[in-house]
């Protein structure tokens, strides 16, 4: 009989399984889209080309770990380095001299910027021609010496230059005149130049350490034993330098000098890569890829998902409980319990499923746009595919048949349970509360959101923010369980000012009085879409906000240099304190450091200072709140901190912080100054020295520099146009400063959009979804009005009403629970209170009361169009 009954409903009344169909299919979208992404993240990889030919490549481990305790057992914690990770350049001479190793060529790469008539190159030492094949060799000519510069052959003729043509070159580690020994043939990886391998050292930024070591077995030696022996040398290798480090400590307790032995801790991590690993060396920026698809897919999946079945199991609660009736007649004739909750199940099971494969194809859509836009933006290496595999699909039908069934049975647990004499007249009347269990829970889930806002205030910024997202979380779910009583609350708390409208106003306060059930079911998605795009959307306003006061109040430098090429060259600052008029030069390398944190890996913006640090408060004034900035460089082992990350990490003036260099090289530099500016210019400051030679391209980013008193400042920019060399010189005032700040910044601005508009979107129709089924299932109640006298407009306007009812409640609590959650997360991120634009709270308000007006406003008017007579007497 169920199996009827359902199969006879889905049949014949497809019209109430439409607002089902449509929350299930844009759950199914939003958790096919972000388990695709997850999935990308967890198996993506690119190909080798350059090293498509070396069966095995050693390289750095490009990931820092820690190993941290929980509980009993040991959980290892990994983030991919910001910058290249290197490797020490004598592990060459110990593979080539294993026995199964023909050859052993180490390759390195450094940006060359485009000069007087050449492009922007690549360099590398001349060992490494060959590795890309058998075809790449010298075509023609000699090998380069010190002086000199082989070309690949199609640059040489592009730029119409020959073996023996002199060209000027800038590199991370000098400008230098070379001439051309010969040519090569030509790469299709772009244009590149080779460099004497001693030379390629000494300008690659990077002296001693090599991007990889491409390896060729001897004949008769095949794979399995070449990658044995190369892991048995590095394994040596490893022992070695701990030995090295266990000899220097040693030395220091002792108090004797350990010489050559402080540095032997970056010398280890070496690697074997073969298979599609070699593609992530040559591609180092798979690893950030990795971690952000992770991230989007992971992370803000997951509270997608939890959105997503939320959203449904509301619209399946809302669609079961509006045929109350229904199941009362079933319950009057003799239907059991169990029947009605089978017919429930049925229902679900033919819905569910076929939603869910429904919305498969838009879930697609919506991440191979998503992963378009990430790789077109740089955040994802070119080579990368997006990973379509089935587990998404299946996890999207599966999520939205549970939640389907789970819903569809709470919602019948009411009239399964009547006495099949009372079912009738129980049905029609609404509750006048929700069930005790209910309200315990939704008690329970604010009293978590109240006490997991109050210890996100007490936490530093860092954990404070991580905790808000989950503060978010419980609100909703509380919001959603304590719906009734919500919505009784705002019908009071509007009721008078409604009741002054006249008689459509009174005729709304009324009604949402007693039909609290239904407002709620209207208000609840309204603070989703309130609560989610208001945390997102005024967190980047309150980042943007802050970053502009901070740039704005931190640069006091009358001039900008920067560069349109991969940077400024080492020695730019130098140059330009000389230049006349100029009182103070400082140059900026931007990359970023690692920090442990509460046994968690972390990434900080960094800024490697370059120039007197007496003279830095002349072109910075970063806010400093102790220690002194002229101390930076003072000492090698110097660093300046960010306030927030410093009480993060709860280190002041004087202790000692542990940090990891962008390339994972392990320091523990002294704090000389702590300051608040951090957002826009970077949370740790360290010499240049220090950090140069551990980023991917040792370029600075800029030179800020002061004017001295009453120089000619038209003149000192004219002057300071043609320092950058060849990489073209861009002159600006502190707005210049901005212009190249760091992309990630820029991403994130974009990623917090897109989430917006994914989970404000999902939550915005559903809401259009909720309040059109809620309209259309009054029809028997807009027929007796108007049987008893009210006129059209009037009807019109008790909708107008209710939805501003709706809009106002939905945007006060939704406001509330996103200034809750974006308190800690604005003083995190930020260290600033949260910043909301009038220019985009207003749209964001107005936008929610038009959806609100509209979603009531046209099904009203559609049943309108009917008479009442026929209205009344048409089927729930």
């Amino acid at each position: 009989m169920s199996n009827g009954l359902a199969r006879a409903s889905v049949r014949f009344r497809p019209a109430s399984f439409v607002g089902t169909l449509v929350a299930l299919l844009l759950g199914a979208a939003v958790v096919v889209a972000c388990g695709v992404l997850l999935q990308t993240g967890l198996t993506a990889s690119v190909a080798p080309q350059r090293y498509a030919g070396a069966p095995v490549v050693v390289a750095a481990d490009p990931m820092v770990r820690i190993t941290a305790k929980v509980g009993r057992d040991n959980e290892t914690r990994e983030l991919t380095t910001p910058e290249r990770a290197r490797t020490d350049a004598a592990l060459v001479g110990r593979i080539a001299a294993l026995p199964g190793v023909a050859a052993a060529r180490p390759d390195s790469a450094f940006p060359l910027p485009a000069g007087a008539g050449t492009p922007a190159l690549t360099g590398r030492g001349f060992a490494a021609l060959g590795i890309a094949g058998p075809a790449d060799q010298l075509a023609e000519g000699r090998a380069p010496g010190a002086d000199e510069v082989v070309l690949d052959a199609d640059t040489a003729r592009a730029a119409h230059l020959a073996p023996g043509a002199k060209l000027t070159l800038t590199a991370p580690g000098g400008t230098g005149d070379y001439r051309i020994s010969g040519l090569a043939a030509a790469q299709p990886a772009g244009p590149t130049a080779w460099f004497a391998d001693a030379t390629a050292d000494r300008l690659s930024g990077h002296p001693g350490r090599i991007d990889a070591i491409a390896v060729q077995p001897r004949e008769g030696v095949d794979r399995a034993a070449l990658v044995a022996q190369v892991r048995q040398a590095l394994d040596a290798q490893a022992l070695g330098a701990k030995a090295a480090d266990t000899r220097a400590a040693d030395a220091k307790a002792a108090g004797t000098p350990a010489i050559g032995l402080e540095t032997k801790a970056e010398s280890g991590g070496a690697k074997v890569f073969t298979g599609d690993g070699r593609g992530t060396v040559e591609q180092p920026a798979i690893g950030e890829a990795r971690t952000l698809l992770i991230g989007l897919g992971g992370s803000f999946g997951g509270y997608a998902t939890m959105t997503a079945i939320f959203v449904v199991m509301s619209t399946v609660a809302l669609a079961t409980g509006q045929r109350a009736r229904e199941f009362a007649l079933l319950r009057a004739i003799g239907a059991t319990p169990r029947q009605i909750r089978r017919t429930i199940a049925t229902e679900a099971m033919l819905v569910a499923p076929v939603a869910g494969a429904l919305g498969i194809l838009p879930g697609l859509a919506l991440a191979r746009w998503w992963f378009d836009e990430l790789t077109s933006r740089g955040a994802v290496p070119q080579g990368v595919r997006l990973d379509v595999g089935p587990l998404p699909m299946l996890a999207a039908v599966l999520i939205c048949t549970l939640a389907a069934l789970t819903a569809g049975f709470l919602a019948a647990r009411r009239p399964a349970k009547l006495r099949p004499g009372q079912a009738l007249g129980a049905a029609a009347v609404e509750p006048g509360h929700p069930g005790k269990v209910r309200t315990v829970i939704g008690l329970l889930f604010a009293a978590g959101g109240v006490v997991a806002a109050a210890f996100a205030a007490a936490l530093d910024g860092i954990n404070a923010a991580n905790t808000a997202l989950g503060v978010v979380m419980c609100f909703m779910l509380a919001v959603a369980l304590l719906g009734p009583w919500v919505a009784r609350v705002a019908a009071t708390v509007f009721g008078a000012p409604l009741r002054a409208g006249g008689a459509p106003g009174s005729l709304a306060a009324d009604n949402t009085r007693a039909n609290a059930r239904r407002l709620a079911s209207a208000i609840t998605p309204i603070v989703l879409v309130t609560a989610f795009c208001g945390t997102l959307l005024f967190l980047q306003s309150t980042i943007s906000h802050t970053t502009g006061a901070n740039v704005r109040d931190g640069i006091v430098a009358d001039h900008v240099i920067g560069s349109t090429g991969p940077g400024l060259p080492a020695g730019t600052a130098g140059r330009a304190a000389k230049v006349p008029g100029v009182d103070a030069a400082v140059g900026v390398l931007r990359t970023a450091a690692v920090y442990t944190h509460d046994m968690q890996l972390g990434s900080a913006t960094a800024l490697g200072v370059d120039g007197d640090p007496a003279r830095l408060s002349r072109v910075l004034d970063l806010g400093v709140r102790s220690g002194s900035l002229a101390d930076l460089g003072r000492a090698a082992d110097t660093v300046a901190l960010d306030a927030t990350l410093a009480d993060a990490l709860d280190v002041e003036v004087g202790d000692r912080v542990p940090l990891r260099l962008g390339d994972g090289t392990p320091v523990r530099p002294a704090v000389v100054a702590v300051y608040d500016r951090g957002l826009g210019f970077g949370q740790v400051l360290l010499p240049r020295a220090v950090v140069a030679g551990h980023v991917t391209a040792g370029y600075d980013s800029q030179v800020l520099v002061a004017d001295a008193p009453g120089a000619d400042r038209a003149a000192v920019a004219a002057a300071l146009a043609g320092l950058a060399g060849p990489g073209g010189a861009t002159v600006t005032d502190r707005a210049g400063f901005v212009a190249q700040s760091d992309k990630m910044m820029e991403l994130n601005a974009w990623a917090n959009t897109v989430m917006a508009g994914v989970l404000g979107g999902f939550a915005a129709v559903t809401a259009v979804n909720t309040l059109v089924m809620t309209v259309l299932d009054r029809r028997r109640e807009v027929a007796l009005l108007r049987l008893a006298g009210t006129t059209r407009r009037q009807v019109r306007g008790m909708m107008r009403w209710e939805a501003l009812l709706v809009a106002a409640t939905g945007l006060v609590i939704g406001g509330g629970i996103a200034w809750i959650a974006l308190v800690p997360i604005a003083r995190g991120v930020a260290n600033s209170s949260p910043y909301i634009p009038p220019a985009l709270a207003l749209p964001l308000a107005a936008g929610a009361v038009l959806l609100c007006l509209g979603a009531t406003g046209l099904p009203a008017r559609a049943l309108l169009r009917t008479r009442p007579v026929a209205l009344g007497a048409a089927r729930q």
